[in-house]
């Protein structure tokens, strides 16, 4: 494959550090060619799945002739299928994703975590897809493999912009729609609304049977709330503006911020999903190296 394109969230040193790990999904997938993944369908593979009698016009080359001497009967050795994945990103592009310092905004980082993980898996042989947007969808790009496609993302990803009202739980119930076959979705969002009504959503894209990712982008500030005078705070969704004395609001923020985590940490558990807090001064490519050994069955083993 060639070099990626180079865009100003790709980092050719991170790529390299990072390529020695494998993106590898937590449930079995259903992709179009052979791959590293592994597959419910039953195939002939390395990994050995299970047992099960002779019917006729069975292969007989496969029939375990161990058992048969040891049971006078035929049996059938099964093996797992291995097969490519595909990975679809769904990115917020609400307006609140521009907050941060330039160059390092919640949707420059989002730009960062997708297009890395996109040249991984396009490395790997595996197909990639994007869905952006607010409200609605404004880019979809349905998961394809090879080294044009990913500059198709890689460009989408490059045009991205943070503007309008926050509708991420209709987006991931359309993509649970739109994506047919099983993938791992990659959600990345700040999750900046109620998320009582997450719940259904993403239970939804596990009733399609997707293995669900999701990267939950904060700033610092919004957690250490260090504000020492009054402020006026600006809705980046386009709601009204406010004025306030930090040191009155202080205590009340702190116990609405709680509440907040306390329910999404509740949804994530509820739904399985793999979900990560992010601080955006946190380096990226650790927070990807966490992630990708935490998929790895021999990393997350040891770890354990």
């Amino acid at each position: 494959m060639p070099e990626p394109i180079q865009r100003d969230f790709l980092d050719p040193a991170v790529l390299g550090r990072l390529m020695g790990l494998p993106l590898n999904s937590r449930h079995p997938m259903v992709g179009s060619v052979s791959g590293r993944h592994r597959s419910p369908v039953k195939g002939s593979a390395l990994e050995f799945a299970q047992y099960r009698k002779y019917v006729p016009g069975d292969d007989t080359r496969r029939l375990d002739w161990r058992t048969w001497g040891r049971t006078d009967r035929y049996y059938i050795k099964e093996f797992e299928a291995d097969t490519n994945l595909r990975l679809c990103f769904i990115v917020d592009t609400s307006g609140s994703m521009a907050y941060g310092e330039e160059g390092n905004t919640r949707l420059d980082y989002a730009r960062r975590i997708a297009g890395t993980l996109a040249y991984l898996a396009a490395q790997q042989g595996d197909a990639v897809g994007l869905y952006s947007g607010s409200k609605d969808f404004e880019h979809e790009v349905p998961a394809k493999r090879g080294p044009i496609h990913l500059g198709i993302i890689f460009n989408q990803l490059g045009q991205l912009n943070a503007n309008g009202e926050s509708g991420l739980v209709s987006s991931i119930h359309q993509a649970a729609e739109k994506i047919s076959q099983r993938a791992l979705i990659v959600i990345v969002s700040d999750l900046l609304f109620e998320p009582e009504p997450l719940r259904e959503a993403l239970q939804h894209l596990r009733f399609r049977k997707h293995d669900v990712a999701l990267f939950h982008l904060l700033d610092r500030q919004e957690l250490d709330f260090d504000f020492d005078r009054p402020t006026r705070f600006v809705d980046l969704e386009g709601g009204p503006s406010l004025l306030a004395d930090p040191s009155l609001i202080d205590r009340r923020y702190r116990e609405a911020l709680t509440n907040y985590f306390k329910t999404v940490d509740e949804i994530m558990n509820h739904s399985v999903i793999d979900y990560h807090r992010i601080l955006l001064d946190e380096p990226y490519e650790q927070v990807l190296a966490r992630f990708l050994m935490g998929r790895n069955p021999k990393t997350a083993r040891s770890a354990r």
